[in-house]
């Protein structure tokens, strides 16, 4: 064993750091991880995956040599460059609040790779040691990011998929009795074709990466032939696949029966090619023959009870058989209950009973309409990625795409699934109840715009009331699920409501919103969804705002970071004695610059931002930022709090020290993100934050910020 003086010279660490918004957490950790390791005289390297993109990346000489790498993240990081050394994975926060622990124990930590991989392959739902985590839920914020990111990867399909049929329908498309008819071998034929080879690559994309993000590469191919298997009827006797629901299922089972199997030791010589060839091979046969064999005869059985049980309600209530209608084809949006609906009205139009055909095809817009609209009228809940998608989902649903409604369900299935249902099921009743009919198998507001439709303003009242009563109830959902989260807790990881996105979706993107998902963005500039992307357009600064004005490209003394923090945006001392009075009370010193239109839109979208996740970061210090147009231009504020305001932060202690900081909606460019990737760091030295606190007025505290650059 060698001495302790020779295991300093020698040693070399990597550590990563990342989490969901890039901004704050990922380079605090940073900084944390290279200050602790330089005191033990260890050599280290710190790649940090923020919103300005990765820097300090990490390169294949850095990998050779390295003795263990620290995986310091709340999203996924690819791990596959690092097989065969020691890997540990934590969340961002211990890289903060451990990271001399995360030293001493990655030099102990499991080699990852091959069959394994041990805790360097399984989720990261671990803060460190052993008997650190929080049980239950960790588990489900590790879920969570993995259905973000299924989510975040499908989203682009959808969405092309979808446009393209719609566009093609629109221009191309002949209402005949079997529905919408593109002649074969035109234009808009092929371009209908393109569109549908991305609907159908959707549900694989959404169960892949959900493995993906679970079992890493070897839990891809599993994950997408399973995902293909369950959108894939005619392999388990079903005249309709299992849909989005069934990708989910297929997406968790891969991606953890990869985990399972990665546990089994095998001799050294085999590792290598467990990763390509035995991992997958094992998982794809075991899970498409398992949801061949178990799970498609349920889902094959359930298509064919529903429709006897539908045949045998025909004669019932026309309002009861509408609103059931319209709440089996909003359920799974093209998957077995759905379909069973869909195909039920299309074979009554054969023997002239077009009624049922009508109800469908008020209820099958109302879900994309509804969440597109739910985005529009309560756009802080979502992420800027599933605000887009929201608009998406409006166009797809005018024609009756119902799939538009998909990724917003895959994201929170909880809240709006049960939206997508009531609006369903109030379209459905009220075309019911009107004898609405329809001529053709086809739904949405093109069918009425093309003469096929019997009692069309019915239709589109009941069309339109449907997609009102899904909107309000999904937000109010949402709302309610983010009032739980906020009483819940004091905030442990950042969770998009995405977005995401996402995210995250939501999603969000994540969600979503990235998930994000990850409601409004997670981050000043941040992407969304759980595939988080840096925000603008490559970072070209196009937009006006972001450029200081004249005064402060002179370096006037009362500016610093680049003339977004003034003397005007300086406080010594808070009034405020809680986050939210505080928050007010920065917001309302930020509009004394001229600079935020609307004061009260500001505070409301930095309260969502809370909502999320807390900003304050430890160490008696909170960022509290939002990114709206209640702003002309980015701003960042400052003040001190003596006795401290309780921010939920994660290491318990009161913020002293508060930066505000909250750029426009549509600012492009990354300049202020670094500048906030520089505040964070400057942050993690002690002597900074002393000179800080000790500032005795506005013109020290400036001359003591003019440090960071």
């Amino acid at each position: 064993m060698t001495s302790p003086a020779s295991e300093q010279r020698t040693l070399k660490l990597l550590a990563v750091t990342a989490c969901p918004t890039g901004i704050a957490h990922t380079y605090m950790a940073a900084e944390k991880l290279a200050q602790a390791a330089d005191a033990l005289g260890i050599e280290m390297k710190v790649e940090t995956q923020g919103s300005i993109g990765a820097e300090n990346v990490l390169t294949d000489n850095d990998v050779k040599d390295a003795d263990g790498i620290i995986i310091a993240a709340d999203k996924d990081v690819d791990r596959s460059r690092f097989v065969g050394k020691r890997v540990l994975v934590v969340g961002v926060a211990e890289g903060i609040h451990h990271p001399e622990r995360l030293i001493e124990q990655v030099q102990n930590a499991p080699v990852h790779g091959a069959g394994g991989g041990g805790g360097a392959a399984t989720p990261r739902t671990s803060s460190g040691g052993s008997g650190s985590s929080g049980g239950g839920g960790k588990e489900r914020s590790a879920a969570y990011k993995a259905l973000m990111n299924g989510v975040s990867y499908m989203i682009p399909f959808v969405v092309v998929g979808g446009l393209l049929i719609a566009i093609s329908l629109a221009l191309g498309g002949d209402a005949t009795s079997k529905g919408y008819i593109i002649p074969e071998g035109t234009f808009w034929a092929h371009v209908n074709a393109i569109g549908v080879i991305g609907f159908t690559l959707m549900i694989p994309i959404l169960s892949g990466y959900i493995a993906y993000a679970i079992g890493d590469r070897p839990a891809l191919v599993p994950g997408m032939i399973g995902g293909w298997i369950a959108n894939t009827g005619e392999l388990y006797d079903s005249k309709a696949g299992a849909g989005f629901i069934g990708a989910i299922v297929t997406g968790f089972l891969a991606g953890y029966l990869v985990l399972w199997i990665k546990k089994v030791k095998v001799p050294n010589f085999a590792r290598p090619i467990m990763p390509i060839i035995v991992i997958p091979i094992v998982a794809t046969t075991a899970l498409g023959l398992f949801f061949i064999y178990v799970i498609g005869k349920p889902i094959s059985w359930v298509f064919t009870h529903l429709t006897d049980w539908l045949s045998g309600m025909t004669g019932t209530s026309a309002i009861l058989l509408g609103a059931i209608l319209g709440l089996m084809i909003a359920f799974d949006m093209g998957g077995p209950v759905n379909k069973t609906a869909f195909l039920f009205g299309a074979g009554l139009i054969a023997t002239g009973n077009q009624t049922v055909m009508g109800m469908c095809a008020a209820a099958i817009p109302v879900m994309p309409l509804g969440q597109g609209l739910a985005t529009l009228i309560r756009r802080r809940l979502y992420s800027e990625q599933e605000r887009e998608t929201g608009m998406a989902a409006i166009f797809m649903g005018m024609f009756g795409i119902s799939e538009g409604a998909i990724p917003f369900a895959a994201a929170r299935p909880a809240q709006v699934i049960p939206a997508n249902m009531l609006g369903g099921a109030v379209a459905g009743g009220i075309a019911g109840l009107a004898s609405v009919k329809d001529a053709v198998p086809h739904g949405g507001p093109i069918v009425a715009v093309l003469g096929a439709v019997g009692g069309v303003p019915m239709f589109f009242l009941a069309v339109a009331i449907g997609t009102v009563v899904t909107a309000i109830t999904t937000n109010a959902l949402i709302d309610i699920k983010e009032r739980k989260n906020r009483g819940a807790a004091g905030a442990g990881a950042l969770v998009p409501a995405s977005a995401s996105a996402g995210a995250g979706a939501g999603p969000s993107a994540g969600v979503g919103l990235g998930v994000a998902p990850e409601p409004m963005l997670a981050g000043v500039g941040a992407g969304t969804g759980a595939g988080t992307e840096v925000s603008g357009p490559g970072g070209v600064r196009t937009d006006k705002s972001l450029t200081p004005p004249p005064a402060a490209a002179e370096a006037s003394e009362d500016e610093v970071l680049s003339g977004y923090l003034t003397a005007q945006t300086v406080k010594v001392q808070l009034a405020a004695d809680s986050k939210d009075a505080a928050i007010r009370e920065m917001a309302a010193m930020l509009a004394t610059t001229g600079k935020v239109a609307d004061p009260d839109a500001l505070v409301a979208a930095a309260f969502a931002r809370e909502e999320q996740g807390t900003t304050g970061l430890g160490e008696e210090i909170a960022i509290p930022h939002a990114k709206t147009d209640a702003v002309t231009a980015p701003i960042v504020g400052f003040a001190r709090s003596a006795e401290g305001v309780e921010w939920g932060s994660l290491d318990g202690t009161k913020a002293k020290l508060i930066f505000m900081i909250t750029v426009p909606e549509t600012a492009a460019g990354d300049e202020h993100l670094r500048i906030l990737a520089m505040l964070s760091r400057k942050l993690m030295d002690t002597g900074f934050r002393d000179r800080l606190s000790a500032a005795p007025d506005e013109a020290a505290i400036l001359d003591v910020l003019r440090e960071i650059q």
